[in-house]
Order: C-alpha cells, then structure tokens, then sequence
C-alpha cells in the first residue's frame, strides 16, 4: 500500500506542476517567443503523471485485494475452530456474511481511504500552498469553502458509518434465513410453508434495502454538498478574480494557472470527502469482523501449531492470517481400547434451562459394548458430546483412561476417538472425501476393508463413479441408511480406541442392521463402544446397559440384570424398544497396550 500510495503522490505531484508550466506555455506566446519547450515540457507531465497515478491505482487494489485475502483466510480459520456453544448461539448466515460480503467493503473501501488519507492530503495541502503563491486573495475565498466542507464531512461522516454497519448487519440477517430455509428445505416443502418462509425472506431483504437506502442518502447528501459548495467557490473565484485582472492587480496568466489549481483541487477535496465516507463504511465492516474474531474458538491442535503458516504469514507475526493445511489426523500411540468414567458431572446447556446432567457418575471398563438407554431428555447423547469437549461440564470430571478429558491435547483426544453422530450429515463432494475426512493417510486397502464392514461395498458398485461419485449436497443423492453407513464406516477408517455411536442405526432395513451390529461386535473386540440405543436387538447384545432418566444414571447392568431389578428399564424394554431379545456372551478380554 505504501508502494501506491507513493506512485500516486508522484503522480499527483508532476500533475501539480502543470498549472506552472501552462502559465509559461502563456508567458511565452503572449511574449510572441517560440513555446515548443514548455509544451514538450507539459505534455510529459501530462503522460508521466497520468502513468504513475494509474500505475499507483493498480498497485493500491492489489493491495486491498490482499487486504480481503488476509481477513477472510483469518475468518476461515477461526470459524471451523468455534467452540460448539458459540456456534450454537450464533447465526451461520450472518458468519457468512461477514466473511463474504464485509470483507468485499474492505476490498471497496481500503484504496480510497488510504489513498484520500495520504495522497488526498497531502496533494490538497500542496496545492493550497502554491495558490497562495499565485494569488492570495482568492486563496482566502478558497480557504473559506474548504472549511464548509469540512464542517459537512465531519458532521455526515459518522451517520455513514451507523448506516452501513446496520446494512450489513440487515445483509447478515437475510443470509441468516436464507441458510434456515435452504438447511430445512425438505421439511418447508412437506409443511407447505414456502409462501410462510418466502414472506419472512422478503422482509430480511426490505429491511436490508431501507438500511441500504438510509446509508446511501447520507453519502448522497455529503457528495451533493460538497459538490455545491465547490461549485460556488469556483464561481466566486471567476468572478473575484475577473474583478482582480480588470483592476490590474493580476493577471490572466495568473488567473488561467489559479483556476486550474482550482479545478486539481476540485476533484481532491470529493476524493477526501468520498474517502472519509469510504473510511467509516470500511471500518463498519472491520467491526463486524473483528466482532466475528473474537468468538471463543478451541485451542490448536498438535498438528497445527507452529507449522500450519506459510512463511509470508509467520514473517508478517499474522499467525491467524492464513489457513493450515489440512494434517493427517494424528493417531493415538496407544491402541489399546479406552476406558471412560464420568465423575459427579453436572451441565446444563444454557442459562435457565433445565440441567441436562444431574452429579452424573459411572465408569465403564476398556473394551466391549455399553448401551445407553433411556426416555427422550434422560441426557444420553450429552455424554457422547461430553466425552468428544463439545461442551464443558459444570462441575465435576470426565475422564478417558483416567485423564481429565480437558487435559487431553484436542487433536489427540479426538484422533482416539470415532463419533457417529445422530443426524449423521454427509459433506457436499465425493463419496471418498467423505470417507477419509481428517483420515487422509488411509490406504485403498483400509477403505476397502471399511466399506466391506459397513456394508457399502454393494453401494459404490453401482455408482457411477464409484468412490469419487458426488454425493450431492448434505449427501442428498444418499439415502438416510446409506448416509448413516456412511458416517459409519468414517469412523471406523479413523482406527478409534473409543467408539461413539449415538442412534446410528436408526434408518437401516434389518438385514444391514444385522450386519453391521455383527460388525460393531467385532470391533468392540478391540474398541470400546459406546451406543446409544432404542432397539432391544441393538441393546441385548451389549455387555453392560447404562440406565439413565432425567440427567442422572439409574442403573447399571446386563440386560437379564436390569429386567429384573429395574422398572424403568423394563418398561422400557417392553414398549419403546423392539425386536427379539438375545442373550449376551462376556467381554472380550481387552489387548494390552
């Protein structure tokens, strides 16, 4: 930028000289002496000037360019990072438009702010200067209407930085709903509810559009004034100036060269004024944006500290500046399964809501199958995020391997980890992307083990292109069991020691439900599992069954154990969960490390 700005005042200044030289260009002819001279003189100022202010222009929006580059490359990093009760609680529409649309008023607003601070200044000042030297009365005119516009930039100024910030904060409410209706879209079209979210839609976009208009009326009326303003001035100086040269006091020569700094610094001071306006709608954006980078995002992982920058950014001391390179995801060195304990843990999600863990404790042994089991509510789902760090308790511990889960390095504790979530999303892009999602070090041969296992195998042969098929977005060219294994065989790819799988087979026929608990029992061979689950067929297989209600453990036992001590869970047995029961077989001994 300074590298601009310098080629810009440059420019400016051989364009600051012109005025001289025009007036010895009229010296010389009213002299009847040859002007070839001045007039080389002028026109190479003319062409030299013109190059390096444009040349000046070009470097200045690559810098601006850079500008946005760096602001959104900060953003994108940060934003992955959020922690999970941050996201919860902020719009992703108005995320995204903070990354997209208020970075792009950067792009806007950084070279002519710069360019009015800097080259708008100083050029005005030089020129003022060498306006006194032709003539100081009318300078005294000027000065007079350079002031005024002052007073009207500094009172219109701060009105185009309110307005601006309340468009974009419009624009980020709009993006806000436009991300519910699409992420639901399904769902609106079922309710037949599209004329209900299209009506909510269109006033976002009015209200954007009155911000936008109330911005643009104060920079109108500041433009316009000084626009006025300036008009008057020049016609005052003509005619002051007229009065000067039929009295004697200067002369034309004079006249010619003042009205022609006249006319350089008529554009200079719009340029201040459009860049003071430039300035404050720049800086309602880099609130926004700075608003955004101060959310509460998890700490680095292992892999990414210290050599996920390019050098460009480590030298520039921005370690926030540029996005890492995605790492494989590391491994846990020990491989043997993982024993989990919760400690009078208590959580609540939000303040003034019921507590969705009550002094929660219970400790399961490394290996082997435990099933979660409980009415809606009891809090199951909140021990597999709890045990992932989506979320902090309260108060007490939960500990994998006997280690506070907080004193895990994140990256670590979640590389020993495989999650199968509920909803069990699937990413826009191939089948394979979402397969080795943070696993890119898997060989073909472990895919193809995965798929097997997960019973996909049948799936990719008959897609098109096999594993690089696109999948649609949020997988919908899946079906909701093809999805579901899908998210399956993720996690078994990532090799965990501690399994998680919350619901995972809730959109599976029988028979691949059948199979893929034999898989699940094979696995917990060398991999704790910890399920939660509704069906009986899914629960009777486990090795243990953790009992929950109302955010506290009830009871712990077999399946056999918990007919016949435990009331909920029979209940439970024989009406919310389904399909014949099994008997179970013991732990599988569990490998040492």
């Amino acid at each position: 930028m300074l590298a601009g700005v310098g080629l810009g005042l440059l420019g400016s200044l051989l364009g600051l000289a012109q005025p001289m030289v025009a007036k010895q260009v009229m010296d010389t002819i009213g002299q009847g002496r040859p002007a070839a001279g001045p007039v080389v003189i002028l026109s190479t100022l003319v062409t030299v000037g013109g190059l390096l202010a444009g040349l000046g222009h070009y470097v200045l929006d690559c810098s601006a360019e850079s500008i946005v580059c760096t602001a959104r490359r900060r953003l994108t990093h940060l934003l992955p990072r959020l922690r999970v009760p941050v996201l919860e609680n902020t719009e992703p529409g108005d995320l995204i438009a903070r990354v997209t649309s208020d970075t792009a008023l950067l792009r806007r607003a950084a070279p002519q702010a710069v360019s009015a601070a800097v080259t708008g200044t100083l050029i005005t000042a030089a020129t003022v200067v060498m306006m006194g030297v032709l003539d100081a009365v009318l300078l005294g005119v000027t000065l007079v209407v350079i002031a005024f516009v002052g007073l009207v930039v500094l009172v219109v100024s701060p009105h185009i930085g309110r307005a601006t910030r309340h468009t974009q904060e419009a624009v980020g409410r709009l993006g806000a709903g436009l991300e519910r209706t699409l992420g639901a879209l399904r769902t609106v079209k079922a309710a037949g509810a599209e004329h209900r979210e299209t009506a909510a839609l269109h006033r976002a976009a009015e209200y954007a559009r009155r911000t936008g208009v109330r911005a643009a009326a104060w920079e109108a009326v500041s433009a316009t004034l000084s626009a006025v303003v300036l008009q008057v001035c020049f016609l005052v100086v003509l005619g002051v100036g007229g009065a000067r040269v039929a009295s004697g006091a200067t002369g034309v020569s004079t006249l010619v060269a003042f009205l022609l700094y006249l006319f350089a610094l008529t554009p200079r001071i719009g340029q201040l004024v459009e860049g003071v306006g430039q300035l404050q709608i720049g800086a309602a954006a880099a609130v926004r944006i700075r608003e955004a980078e101060t959310l509460e995002a998890e700490e680095a992982g292992p892999a990414e500290a210290g050599s996920a920058q390019p050098e460009g950014a480590r030298r520039r001391g921005d370690e926030a500046a540029a996005a890492p390179r995605r790492p494989p995801a590391p491994r846990a060195r020990c491989e043997r399964p993982a024993a989990v304990a919760f400690q009078h843990v208590r959580f609540t999600y939000r303040p003034g809501l019921p507590p969705a863990h009550q002094h929660v404790s219970f400790a399961l042994p490394a290996g082997g199958t435990t099933a979660l089991v409980g009415p809606s509510g009891a809090g199951k789902t909140t021990v597999l995020a709890l045990i992932e760090r989506f979320y902090e308790p309260d108060a007490g511990r939960v500990l994998l391997d006997g280690r506070d889960v907080r004193q895990w390095p994140l990256g670590e504790l979640r590389a020993a980890i495989g999650y199968v979530e509920q909803d069990t999303p699937v990413l826009a892009g191939t089948l394979r992307d979402n397969l080795t999602l943070g696993a890119a070090d898997v060989t073909d041969e472990q895919v193809a083990r995965v798929l097997r296992l997960a019973r996909l195998d049948t799936v990719t042969d008959r897609l098109p292109h096999g594993l690089d098929t696109p999948v649609g977005h949020r997988g919908s060219r899946l079906s909701g069991g093809e999805r579901q294994r899908v998210a399956i065989a993720r996690a078994l790819l990532r090799r965990p020691r501690l399994l998680l799988l919350d619901e995972a087979t809730s959109q599976l026929d029988a028979s691949n439900e059948a199979a893929l608990r034999d898989t699940v029992t094979d696995v917990a061979r060398r991999t704790t599992v910890l399920v939660v689950a509704h069906r009986l067929s899914t629960v009777t297989t486990a090795d243990r069954i953790l009992v929950m209600e109302a955010g506290r453990v009830r009871a712990l036992g077999t399946h056999t154990e918990l007919l016949a001590r435990d009331s909920l869970y029979a209940a439970l047995a024989s009406t919310q969960l389904i399909g014949p029961g099994r008997g179970h077989g013991p732990s599988a001994p569990v490998p040492e490390c």
